[in-house]
């Protein structure tokens, strides 16, 4: 049965960290599964634009990495503001 599940998406595994606003733009955790982890990555919106952020760290933990998503786009929005879109 939990095969089935796991197809169907019926599995509880864990959670990854919900979207946050900083400064006006909407930061989503989309951490990509690699073969030993999950790579740091993230869709930073605002206004209707979007930019995707992926960066060459990688951690075991999902809830880890989502984290760390956020925190890195943040870090990237105090950098960049809007020139990301550029």
């Amino acid at each position: 049965m939990s095969i089935l599940s796991k197809l169907f998406g019926g599995g509880s595994g864990p959670k990854q960290a919900a979207s946050e606003t900083h400064e006006g733009f909407t930061i989503m955790p989309t951490p990509a599964k690699e073969a030993h982890g999950f790579r740091i990555a993230a869709t930073i919106e605002k206004d209707g634009q979007t930019h995707q952020m992926i960066r060459a760290d990688t951690y075991a933990s999902l809830e880890v990495v989502s984290e760390a998503s956020i925190s890195k786009a943040k870090q990237m929005i105090d950098q960049q503001g809007d020139r990301i879109f550029n």
